[in-house]
């Protein structure tokens, strides 16, 4: 197989199915891994259903959960390291048609490129999210994918993101600019936006109570996030990608001093998140 897909699924019976039929699953070419992590629900059930039998679709029962942590098992232990591209994308997207092929061709068009960013498709400030990928040369964990080259680089280095990092896209996207180097070697061109890629994610709605539980533990995530980046930046600027921990929270006791929640009502989600960081010690 010449191109892998990492699908990563938690808690996610309601969305796998349509996410696995918005995928050409019949590719020849392609390994598809459905990466089912930490999960108590009807996940993996309806992710079989979905698959259909067919050979190229392996449906994985991770026991721990954790995005980071399942980024790291599936980059480490499942890849063959034999792949020209690798396309990650999350279990509660859907995919728009001929997107893979359009990520596998601009890294194709383009050598020098580690990540290329697939484009949201839907919501209020889509436009905005999609001229800030073509800006800043950022990753939505949505849909991203990275050359094998790359891929076999961050391999062969040992690396491996922060088990309780939250999300992955922005370290993978610092790791792809400096090529595995400190902050200090980022080039814009290594990091390109596909336009031809794409995907639809579930929107918040008043007329949809399950995404109003689902969108307030997401702000709390974003929040410890937020603090999370200011110490793998620091990091990234004075060491590079060797010295980062296996765990964040081994250095959240030199850090939590320093962190004040900001004004307005993202003060509450950050206390929130201060909270929840300092019972991770």
């Amino acid at each position: 197989m010449t191109v892998a897909v990492a699908i990563f699924a938690h808690q996610e019976e309601r969305r796998i199915g349509a996410c696995l039929a918005s995928l050409p699953l019949d590719r020849p070419d392609t390994l598809f891994h459905v990466l089912v992590n930490g999960t108590t629900d009807a996940t993996i059930q309806r992710a079989m259903t979905a698959a259909g039998g067919r050979i190229n679709v392996i449906v994985h029962d991770i026991a721990q959960g954790g995005k980071s942590r399942t980024w790291n098992h599936f980059v480490h232990h499942l890849l063959t390291g034999g792949e020209e591209t690798i396309i990650f994308m999350d279990g509660d997207a859907q995919i728009a048609a001929g997107s893979i092929d359009a990520l596998v061709a601009e890294l194709a068009a383009h050598p020098m490129a580690n990540a290329v960013a697939g484009m949201p498709m839907n919501g209020r400030m889509v436009e905005t999210y999609r001229e800030g990928l073509r800006a800043e040369g950022g990753l939505f964990g949505d849909l991203y994918a990275m050359s094998g080259r790359f891929v076999a680089a961050i391999r062969e280095r040992g690396l491996r993101l922060p088990d309780d990092l939250i999300g992955d896209d922005g370290l993978v996207a610092a790791w792809a600019h400096t090529d595995l180097k400190a902050d200090s070697e980022w080039v814009d061109e290594r990091v390109l936006a596909c336009d031809g890629a794409g995907f639809l994610c579930e929107q918040v709605s008043l007329f949809r109570p399950t995404t109003w539980g689902m969108q307030y533990r997401r702000m709390t995530s974003y929040s410890v996030r937020f603090f999370q980046n200011r110490i793998v930046s620091d990091i990234m600027t004075h060491e590079g990608p060797d010295g980062l921990p296996a765990r964040l929270s081994s250095l959240y006791p030199q850090w939590l001093p320093r962190f004040r929640s900001r004004p307005g009502l993202t003060g509450w989600f950050d206390r929130k998140a201060l909270r929840r960081m300092r019972a991770a010690i």
